[in-house]
C-alpha cells in the first residue's frame, strides 16, 4: 500500500484528519474546503473566534490520537437529496453540493467521525500518516470572493518520514532567514512605501547600484550577441491594446484608461505592441532577418494587494524585455540560441541547475489550432536538437502562443520562474507587419517574446535570498571596508582607500573611534566581502591584513591583494 500511496493523496487524506480533530475539539465550527497544495495542504473553516498558533498543539494531539487508532476512511456515494441531508448543517458543503452539475456522482469519505464531500481518493487508513505539522492560520475569503466571509485557513504540510519533514522544515526555516523583504531593510536595499502606493518599489542608493550593475552587465552582453537596445514610452492609446488583443485577454491586469485631449490612455502592462510599431516605421527587408531588439522598459499591472509580495510581485517593474522578428527557417535557430544565452547569462549569478517547460494553447487564445500546433512543434524540435529534457505544462501557454519557461534551482533548492520564450504568429497578424522577400513580395515574420530574468526587481530579490543578501564581490554594493586600528593608522588607510578607488572599486571607509571589534561587526552586517585592517605592524612591514566575509584572515602586499579581486570579479 506504501508504494501506491502518492505525497498528494497523503497531505489530501491529512487535511481531511485535520478537520476531524478539529471538529472533535470545537464542534461549533463549520467546515469549508481542504485539498492538498504544492508543499503540503490546507482547510477552511467558519469560526467566529477564529483560530490562533495556540490552538495548534491541542489540534495536532488531536491528529496524533486519530492516527494512532488507525481510523479507516470509508468512502460511500450517495444521491443529491442524501448528500443535502447529511450536510444540511454545514452550509458551505450545501452550496457546493447545490452546484454540482446534474447526474454527476456525489461521494462522501468518513474518517474517526467526520463526514466531508469529497471525490477522493484517500488513503486506505490514518495510520498511514507517518510525519506531518500544522504550519500556519490565514485568512481566505469564500470561494476567493471578497464579497464572501472571512474564513479562517489552517495551512500544514505532511511528508513519508519524520526525516523528511525536518528537512522541510529547515528549508522553511532556512527560507525565512533569507527572505529579500528582511534582508532588503536590513541592507537598506529598498524599501515599498504605502505613502506612495502598494507594490511600487523605491531603490536606495545601495539598491539602486545593485540594479545598475546587473541592467549594465545585461545590456554589455545583449550587444555582444547582436542584439539592438531600444526605448518605448510608458503610456499609449487605448487602441494600441485592443489591437494587440491585451484588452481582450489580459484587461484584469490592465490599470484603468486615462482620458487625455478626449482620447484614452493607458499604462504599458507589456512591451511589444511598442516594438511592433517600431517595426512598422518602415519598409523592411529579408536581409535585415532575424532582428533583435531588447529594452529593459518598465510596465505597469494591476495586481491584487492581497497578492503583492515585495519585490517578487509587483504592480511596477523593469522587464528585461525583447523581441525577435525572424523568417520561418530562421525560427529554430533562434530559439536554441536564446536558450544558449540563457545558460550563460544565469551562470554569471551563480545558477547552473534548471527546469524547462513547454507550455501549450491555454482555453482562452486567438489564433487558430494550426498556428498553434505548428508554432509549439517548432519549440519542442528545436529543444530536442539541442538535448534539452523539457516538461509539457499543458494550457500554459500566453494568449498569443507557446512558449518556454525556464526555472532556476536556488542555493536551497527552490525552483523560480525567470526566463520565458513565446513563439508567437498572431501579434504579427493582428499589427499586420511585413518584411520583403527575396522574390520581391510582402511576406509575414514570426515574432518571439523573450525574457531572461522575467523583471529586474523579481529577479534580484531572488539574489537577495540565493546569496542570503551576501552579493559575490562584482555585485556586492560595497566591496570593501577599510577598518584602521587607531588613528595612527588612518593616514595609511587613506592611501590604501584611494588606490582601491582607483582601481574601480568601492570603498568604505570605517574610521570611527571605536573598538576594532565593533568595526569588523559593521562590515559583517552590511555582509561586505572583504575587510582591509591596518594596524601599527601593517604599516611597518608595509603590507595588509585582509578578513574575508567567511572569517578568513591572510597578510599580503597591496598588489597581491589587487591580484586576487582582479582574479575573482573576471
Amino acid at each position: 500500500m506504501e508504494n501506491e500511496i502518492t505525497l498528494d493523496m497523503l497531505r489530501h487524506s491529512t487535511s481531511h484528519i485535520m478537520a476531524a480533530a478539529v471538529k472533535r475539539l470545537f464542534p461549533e465550527v463549520k467546515i469549508a474546503i481542504g485539498p492538498s497544495i504544492e508543499n503540503g495542504f490546507y482547510y477552511d473553516f467558519d469560526f467566529e473566534r477564529g483560530f490562533a498558533p495556540e490552538d495548534f498543539p491541542a489540534i495536532e494531539a488531536e491528529m496524533k490520537k486519530i492516527i494512532k487508532e488507525r481510523a479507516p476512511f470509508t468512502r460511500k456515494e450517495v444521491s443529491r437529496q442524501e448528500a443535502l441531508e447529511l450536510f444540511k448543517n454545514e452550509p458551505y458543503k450545501v452550496e457546493l453540493i447545490e452546484n454540482l452539475p446534474e447526474g454527476e456522482t456525489i461521494s462522501t469519505y468518513e474518517v474517526a467521525g467526520f463526514l466531508d464531500l469529497c471525490r477522493g481518493p484517500h488513503i486506505d487508513h490514518a495510520g498511514r500518516i507517518k510525519a506531518f505539522k500544522i504550519m500556519k492560520v490565514a485568512g481566505a475569503y469564500w470561494r476567493g470572493d471578497s464579497k464572501n466571509k472571512m474564513l479562517s485557513r489552517i495551512y500544514g504540510t505532511a511528508f513519508f518520514s519524520k526525516d523528511e519533514l525536518k528537512e522541510y522544515l529547515h528549508r522553511i526555516e532556512e527560507a525565512e532567514k533569507r527572505d529579500h523583504r528582511k534582508l532588503g531593510r536590513e541592507l537598506d536595499l529598498f524599501s515599498i512605501q504605502e505613502a506612495g502606493g502598494p507594490g511600487l518599489v523605491y531603490w536606495h542608493p545601495k539598491g539602486a547600484l545593485v540594479k545598475k550593475l546587473i541592467e549594465d552587465y545585461w545590456k554589455t552582453e545583449h550587444y555582444k550577441d547582436g542584439y539592438e537596445l531600444v526605448q518605448t514610452p510608458h503610456i499609449a492609446l487605448k487602441h494600441l491594446w485592443e489591437t494587440s488583443g491585451h484588452l481582450d485577454f489580459y484587461a484584469d491586469s490592465m490599470f484603468s484608461p486615462m482620458p487625455v485631449d478626449d482620447q484614452e490612455y493607458i499604462l504599458k502592462p507589456m512591451n511589444c505592441p511598442f516594438h511592433l510599431l517600431i517595426y512598422k516605421s518602415k519598409i523592411r527587408s529579408y536581409k535585415e532577418m532575424p532582428i533583435r531588439w531588447a529594452e529593459p522598459g518598465t510596465v505597469y499591472r494591476y495586481e491584487k494587494s492581497g497578492a503583492l509580495h515585495g519585490l517578487m510581485r509587483v504592480r511596477g517593474f523593469t522587464q528585461d524585455d525583447a523581441h525577435i522578428l525572424c523568417m520561418e527557417n530562421q525560427l529554430e535557430n533562434e530559439i536554441q540560441r536564446i536558450m544558449t544565452f540563457i545558460f550563460k547569462i544565469f551562470k554569471k549569478f551563480g545558477f547552473t541547475e534548471y527546469e524547462i517547460f513547454v507550455s501549450t494553447k491555454p482555453e482562452k487564445a486567438v489564433g487558430s489550432d494550426e498556428i498553434w500546433e505548428k508554432a509549439t512543434n517548432t519549440i519542442i524540435a528545436s529543444l530536442k536538437e539541442e538535448g534539452i529534457d523539457y516538461k509539457i505544462d499543458a494550457g500554459g501557454g500566453a494568449f498569443y502562443g507557446p512558449k518556454i519557461d525556464v526555472k532556476i534551482k536556488d542555493a536551497i533548492g527552490r525552483l523560480w520562474q525567470c526566463s520565458t520564450i513565446q513563439v508567437d504568429f498572431n501579434e504579427p497578424e493582428r499589427f499586420d507587419i511585413n518584411y520583403v522577400g527575396e522574390d520581391g513580395e510582402n511576406h509575414r515574420p514570426i515574432m518571439i517574446h523573450r525574457a531572461l530574468f522575467g523583471s529586474f526587481e523579481r529577479f534580484i530579490g531572488i539574489l537577495i535570498e540565493h546569496y542570503a543578501g551576501a552579493f559575490p564581490l562584482w555585485l556586492s554594493p560595497t566591496q570593501i571596508a577599510i577598518c584602521p586600528i587607531t588613528d595612527n593608522n588612518l593616514e595609511y588607510s587613506k592611501k590604501v582607500e584611494e588606490k582601491l578607488k582607483a582601481l574601480g572599486y568601492r570603498v568604505m571607509m570605517i574610521a570611527e573611534n571605536e573598538p576594532l571589534k565593533a568595526k569588523i561587526k559593521t562590515a559583517q552586517l552590511e555582509k561586505i566581502p572583504y575587510m582591509v585592517i591596518i594596524g601599527d605592524k601593517d604599516m611597518e612591514n608595509n603590507v595588509i591584513s585582509i578578513r574575508a566575509r567567511d572569517g578568513k584572515q591572510e597578510t599580503m602586499t597591496f598588489d597581491a591583494f589587487a591580484e586576487k579581486l582582479s582574479a575573482e570579479t573576471k
